[in-house]
């Protein structure tokens, strides 16, 4: 048995994932659509576990984007039912794996129950140190640069900071994912080859990895050939190929 990556300079920190195929898969195996999101979360709870066995420090799961509101209303109340089901379930096995959980995305458009379920397994690993998991739910990344432009704006406006002294650092700040390490590998699986309104912000940089394999069979394998593609990238954020060799 192949012993797992562990986390070097050529083993990402930060991890995405945009957790495609489960409606495929379940027409596949002529199965309702929800039962393709009840595989997914089985796939879900594995990829998490092997991600921090492997020693990714941080990931993020595009668990619900702002353009699935439109889905069948039927889907969008089962994923609902979903979420507050695996978070009753799964949060008690994380916090003892010391993982912190985030939760990204426009809240008030959740239920009140979902939303105290939310904070409340937030506030119970809170102080976890282990690998931190964001959960991106009714997230889309449009939305994210917006909401940070308010927050910037806001400052602005109460003559906190002027227009001259807006940085990259400073907008980032106003970002779901502040505080976060920068994002180097999104995995897409299911076979498109799109980021569908995600991390825009977070992805400039980022190794991007797509496979065809549908979410609920992407198991740790998939998941370290995806870390064996980063590991061989040369990343050079603006450089040469040269400068980077040289640097090394």
């Amino acid at each position: 048995m192949t012993e797992p990556t562990r986390h070097t300079d050529t083993c990402p920190r930060h991890v995405a994932i945009i957790m495609d195929g489960n409606g495929r898969w379940a027409k596949a195996h002529g199965k309702p659509r929800h039962a393709g999101h009840r595989a997914g979360v089985r796939a879900t709870r594995a990829i998490v576990e092997a991600a921090s066995d492997r020693g990714i420090a941080a990931l993020t799961l595009f668990a619900f984007s702002s353009e699935n509101w439109s889905r069948p209303e039927a889907e969008v109340s089962s994923l609902m039912s979903l979420f507050l089901e695996v978070l009753q379930r799964e949060v008690d096995v994380l916090h003892e794996k010391d993982t912190r959980i985030r939760f990204v995305g426009a809240r008030d458009q959740l239920s009140a129950r979902l939303q105290r379920k939310l904070a409340d397994a937030e506030s119970q690993t809170a102080h976890n140190t282990g690998m931190e998991l964001a959960l991106a739910v009714a997230f889309g990344g449009r939305w994210d640069i917006v909401e940070a432009a308010r927050r910037v704006c806001r400052k602005v406006e109460r003559g906190e900071l002027s227009a001259a002294a807006i940085t990259e650092e400073e907008f980032a700040q106003g970002l779901s994912l502040r505080g976060m390490p920068p994002l180097d590998l999104l995995i897409r699986t299911g076979g498109e080859r799109r980021i569908s309104n995600f991390l825009l912000w977070d992805m400039a940089y980022a190794e991007l990895y797509f496979t065809d394999t549908l979410w609920p069979e992407f198991d740790p394998a998939q998941l370290d050939e995806a870390l064996r593609f980063y590991a061989g990238r040369q990343r050079r954020f603006g450089r040469t190929g040269e400068q980077v060799s040289e640097s090394v």
